[in-house]
C-alpha cells in the first residue's frame, strides 16, 4: 500500500457536516466524475475510497448509486471501482455547484460552497482523493501534487491552499495542470490539514531522522574536506623544507624555525593546531597556533627564495 493511499484511507474515515459533505463531493465530482446523457460516472482504484463517496450521495440525496467492478485498461492493476448516478443528476450538479440553474458549466465551485474553513478543508480532501498524491518521505524527494484538467480550477485549488501559506505553484502539463509544493514543511501542514493524523506522525518521523542523517552526513563531508586541507598544508610544508635542505639553507632559519622543521618532519599529518600543541608540550614553551604559522611562513619564504634562484640559474 502506497503512503498516498494510506492516507487517502485514514481520512475516508473522517465524519462530515453536511456542508463539508458538499464541499468534498463537489471537489471529488468535478475532478473525478464524467458527465454524460444525465448520467454521473466515478471510477477508483479504492474501494474504501468508492463506498465512501457511495454512502454520501446516497445519504444526502436519499437515492441509489450503483456500485460495479470493471476492468482496468488504462492502469496496472486489474480492476477498477465504477459508481453510477442516474438519478436526481441535475439536482446533484446544482447543489454541488457544478452547473449554474440554466445547466451551465461552472469553471469553478461558487464561494458559498467553501465559505468556511472547514467546507475548504473538505473541499481540498474531496480534490486530493480524485487526483492527489505525495511521495512516501522514505524512499524518495519531498513532493505532494495534485492534478486538474482546467486552469480555472488548477488557480482556483492554489488559492484555496495558499490560505493556509501552503506555497503551492502550479506547472503546465500536457493533459492538464499540476498543482504541487516541494517544501517538506509545507507538506506535513497540508497532511495534518487533511486530518490524517497518523500520516503525520510517520510523516514526521521520517523527514526527522532524514533531516538529522543529512546534517551528519554534511558534518561528515565537512570534517574530510578539512582533513584534506590539513594533509594538503602539512605536504605542502614539507616540500618547502625539502627544498631548503636540498640548498643547504637550515642554518639561515632561526633556532625557533629550525625547532619547527624538526616537529613538522617528525608529525608530518598533524594540523598547525595540533603541532602548536605538541611543541608545547614537548617543549614546555607555549607556542600559539598564530606563532606557528609565523614561523611556517618564514619557512615558505626561504624556500620561495631558494625556488627564484633555481630558475635564474
Amino acid at each position: 500500500m502506497t503512503f498516498t493511499i494510506k492516507i487517502k484511507e485514514e481520512i475516508s474515515k473522517i465524519k462530515s457536516t453536511k456542508s463539508e459533505v458538499i464541499a468534498e463531493l463537489s471537489a471529488y465530482i468535478r475532478n473525478n466524475g464524467h458527465i454524460k446523457d444525465n448520467i454521473i460516472t466515478l471510477s477508483t482504484e479504492n474501494h474504501f475510497l468508492l463506498e465512501r463517496i457511495k454512502e454520501e450521495v446516497n445519504d444526502m440525496y436519499d437515492i441509489n448509486a450503483q456500485e460495479e467492478i470493471i476492468e482496468n485498461l488504462n492502469f496496472s492493476k486489474n480492476i477498477l471501482y465504477q459508481l453510477t448516478i442516474s438519478e436526481k443528476v441535475d439536482t446533484i450538479l446544482k447543489d454541488l455547484g457544478i452547473i449554474d440553474e440554466s445547466g451551465n458549466y461552472l469553471d469553478v465551485v461558487p464561494k458559498y460552497i467553501v465559505g468556511a474553513n472547514e467546507e475548504i478543508r473538505a473541499y481540498i480532501r474531496g480534490i486530493f482523493f480524485a487526483s492527489g498524491s505525495i511521495n512516501d518521505p522514505k524512499k524518495s524527494r519531498y513532493h505532494l501534487e495534485i492534478l486538474s484538467s482546467t486552469p480555472e480550477e488548477a488557480v482556483f485549488v492554489q488559492k484555496l491552499l495558499n490560505i493556509f501559506e501552503l506555497n503551492a505553484k502550479i506547472l503546465s502539463r500536457e493533459k492538464g495542470y499540476m498543482i504541487y509544493i516541494k517544501e517538506a514543511e509545507k507538506i506535513s501542514d497540508f497532511i495534518k490539514l487533511l486530518g490524517a493524523n497518523n500520516a503525520v506522525m510517520y510523516y514526521e518521523d521520517v523527514r526527522i531522522y532524514r533531516d538529522q542523517k543529512n546534517k551528519t552526513n554534511r558534518l561528515n563531508n565537512c570534517e574530510q574536506a578539512n582533513m584534506d586541507k590539513v594533509f594538503e598544508t602539512a605536504a605542502e610544508q614539507l616540500k618547502q623544507i625539502e627544498v631548503i635542505e636540498k640548498n643547504d639553507g637550515i642554518m639561515l632559519l632561526d633556532d625557533r624555525t629550525k625547532q619547527t622543521v624538526e616537529y613538522r618532519k617528525k608529525y608530518p599529518e598533524a594540523s598547525l593546531k595540533e603541532l602548536a600543541e605538541i611543541i608545547s608540550l614537548e617543549t614546555g614553551k607555549k607556542i600559539t597556533k598564530s606563532g606557528l604559522n609565523h614561523r611556517m611562513r618564514k619557512i615558505k619564504e626561504l624556500s620561495t627564495r631558494f625556488e627564484k634562484m633555481k630558475t635564474t640559474e
